[in-house]
């Protein structure tokens, strides 16, 4: 029986809608270009048929190093529908880490852009087992026919990396259902023919079928950018009247801390997707004083199984704290020490559905040590609710011990955040990994105003019990977060702010 060619990961998500709707814009990049979608099917495939004649066949490994986000659409669409697997590097990783990745993918070709090409002359020598470097400039001749389509449905589609704090980043492989699966969660909150949904060069990696390629797949107009930092995001979306966003809260933080956001036209915004880090009460009260007319989402996944939970937060059909339900189609628990399904206790959040990856390429006991039967268990600890609202509490090697209590620094942020004067919070304990710690707190002060570590200390005196209450305040211009390609700020890195005490 012939597959359907529904089941490849480009030809869904791409092709079907230059089919459905081919006059409709696509894609708008950095305010300059603009195509409909059978203007982008077109381009996608004259990239596809690029690479088949420079040797690329359904099954080979190709490193995609690439920063130039129109690009990144191109060419993650083309190799998907000729069946290569794309390695989804990151540009702004080390040539030590790019080198060793790529030889450890196992990847025999190599496509990159002019973003990349010193980087690109230093790792080169080292990777003979890459045979073919690619320009992406040198793929631009091919027919704009359909290409034959190379994979479907559980066949590998891309590697996806995940960065921890030692060794290489791990690999993950996810499948061409896996990745459609996904590419539905635009489908679960309100949107309109003339949805718009903004973004910038985060979606290279699992960014782009986390939030980009969904965009594509709902028919919406999806508005790449270079910068997606606050300041182009004051520009951008009124500019292009984006309706929907996806970020981490810290955006936010960062945005509204900043007068320039005062008399911006952000009407347009109808939906806000957070995650990736706590929402607080605070910033959500914040948010929602500059942005009323936006619905606010809150949603809970991980790389090895993107999206799995989604709830609106500021209507009260979500509790907030939480990160909503499961969407329909996928499962979430919580398991107790001995792998026992517990309610309104903590314990481990187990993630399952067809989003779920297949598994850490070429690291089968640690896939082993986290796909247990259909779940997916990441090391995040959360609670969830006899009708099936999950409260995510952090990670593990997050958690603060004060007291023999065990406390998320979460909780401590959200009472320091709602303080009159403070931008944003960060909390850890100290001395890292110790079975007895103290809490310290970091804050950052909201432009104009002074904070006091001592005031702050009287203040949270009474609303924390002892065992959360801070051993040490520092008061900082700014806390560490990762780099985020976007421009905005990244995940707050919490063994960081260790190294702001004096």
């Amino acid at each position: 029986m012939a597959r359907s060619p529904y089941g490849n990961y480009g030809h869904a998500i791409l092709t079907a809608g230059a089919l459905r709707t081919p006059g409709r814009v696509a894609l708008t990049y950095c305010g300059e270009q603009s195509f409909t979608y059978d203007e982008l099917n077109r381009n996608v495939n004259r990239r596809a048929h690029a690479l088949l004649a420079a040797g690329i066949a359904p099954g080979a490994r190709v490193a995609a190093l690439l920063n130039e986000t129109l690009r990144v659409a191109e060419v993650y669409l083309a190799q998907a529908k000729i069946g290569a697997v794309t390695a989804a590097l990151n540009p702004y990783w080390p040539a030590e880490t790019l080198r060793d990745v790529v030889a450890a993918a196992r990847c025999t070709a190599f496509v990159y852009d002019a973003t990349v090409e010193k980087v690109v002359e230093q790792i080169r020598p080292s990777l003979p087992e890459v045979t073919a470097w690619i320009h992406v400039r040198d793929l631009e001749g091919g027919s704009d026919e359909e290409p034959p389509l190379g994979a479907f449905h559980d066949d590998p589609l891309a590697l996806y990396f995940t960065s921890g704090t030692t060794g290489l980043p791990k690999a993950v492989v996810h499948t061409h259902a896996s990745s459609l699966a996904t590419a539905q969660i635009w489908l679960d909150v309100p949107r309109g023919p003339d949805s718009v949904f903004g973004t910038g060069a985060i979606i290279w990696g699992i960014g782009f079928p986390a939030i980009a390629g969904p965009a594509l797949y709902a028919g919406m107009r999806l508005v790449l950018e270079q910068d997606w930092g606050p300041a182009n995001f004051l520009r951008v979306v009124p500019r292009e009247r984006v309706t929907h966003v996806s970020q981490i809260p810290s955006f936010y933080s960062a945005l509204l801390a900043s007068p320039d956001h005062e008399g911006v036209d952000l009407s347009s915004i109808e939906v806000i997707m957070l995650g990736g880090e706590p929402l607080t009460a605070t910033m959500l009260d914040r948010i929602k004083a500059r942005l009323p007319q936006a619905g606010v989402y809150s949603y809970y996944g991980q790389t090895e199984a993107p999206y799995t939970c989604m709830g609106r937060v500021d209507d009260g059909s979500t509790p907030l704290g939480s990160s909503g339900r499961a969407r329909t189609g996928n499962a979430v628990r919580v398991t107790g020490p001995h792998g026992e399904p517990v309610v309104d206790t903590v314990g481990e959040i187990n993630l399952a559905g067809p989003h779920r990856m297949a598994e850490y390429d070429g690291l089968p006991d640690r896939t082993a040590e986290v796909l247990r039967g259909e779940w997916y268990v990441g090391g995040d600890l959360g609670t969830l609710s006899a009708d099936g609202v999950l409260r995510v509490l952090g990670r593990r090697e997050d958690a603060i011990i004060k007291g023999g209590i065990w406390t998320q620094p979460s909780v401590i942020e959200e009472a320091a955040s709602a303080l009159d004067g403070v931008a944003e919070a960060g909390a850890t304990g100290v001395p890292e990994g110790a079975a007895e710690q103290e809490v310290l707190l970091a804050v950052v002060p909201r432009a104009g105003h002074t904070l006091d570590a001592s005031k702050l200390a009287l203040a949270l005196a009474d609303l924390l019990p002892a065992h959360q209450r801070p051993d040490h305040i520092v008061v900082a211009e700014e806390l560490p977060h990762s780099q985020d390609a976007s421009g905005g700020p990244g995940k707050l890195l919490r063994r960081k702010l260790r190294e702001l005490l004096p």
